[in-house]
């Protein structure tokens, strides 16, 4: 679960994308340029959706307070789907792409939490392979609810018990009912393993709980 290569990756999708945006660019009609010249407009909601996907990298990746952040989230705000602020937005997440991969101006915070939640599952994982499921099931639990937190900061939900930050997670849309429902399944789990009832549960549940939380893990930090 390291964060580096999915940042490097979503930044090189992105890049990719609006390559193809530009080769998709129309002439507004009836419009021009004081001087005549057309006005070239590319897809209005496919750079919208570019736009957000690009706001969700740089606040990953940056953080909410970075100048890459601020300075996107502004001009996007503002575009409209001309070629030139398609073009200055796009210019903005090359220069965020370069200090990304030159090692610059990334989000210390996030990439901590990564490498700390590793080295968790890292742990559990020995600990389950000789026989101890009870603490790996024990240290699983902790990884989620320390990944509910971090969701729940990122989102401005107040922090409270795991079963109402993951009820207010999947109302915020940050991830669906589905979701929600096995993240109670395993939080039923780790309830067990922390009260002693270690007999209702195996290691192929602990196992299962194991490849699951580090999935997510991956996915939503």
């Amino acid at each position: 679960m390291r964060l580096d290569p999915l940042i490097s990756k979503g930044f090189e999708e992105l890049e990719k994308e609006s390559e193809e945006l530009k080769r998709n660019t129309t002439i507004k009609r009836g419009v021009t340029r004081f001087n005549n010249e057309p006005i070239y407009t590319v897809p209005h909601s496919e750079f919208k959706g570019w736009g957000t996907r690009v706001l969700n990298l740089l606040q990953r990746s940056f953080g909410e307070e970075s100048i890459h952040f601020k300075q996107f989230e502004h001009t996007f705000s503002r575009s409209s789907d001309e070629i030139d602020e398609f073009e200055t937005c796009k210019a903005i997440l090359v220069s965020a792409k370069k200090d990304f991969e030159g090692g610059f101006l990334f989000n210390i915070s996030t990439l901590v939490k990564a490498e700390v939640l590793d080295d968790v599952l890292e742990q559990a994982k020995i600990l389950l392979e000789a026989g101890y499921k009870d603490v790996a099931c024990v240290l699983n639990g902790i990884i989620l609810e320390t990944t509910l937190k971090e969701l729940s900061n990122r989102a401005k939900i107040p922090l409270g018990k795991l079963d109402k930050m993951n009820t207010d997670l999947c109302k915020a849309g940050v991830y669906n009912m589905a979701k929600q429902k096995q993240v109670t399944a395993w939080a039923e789990l780790r309830n067990k393993a922390a009260h002693g009832e270690w007999t209702v549960y195996d290691s192929d549940d602990v196992k299962s709980f194991q490849d699951g939380i580090q999935k997510f893990v991956a996915d939503y930090l």
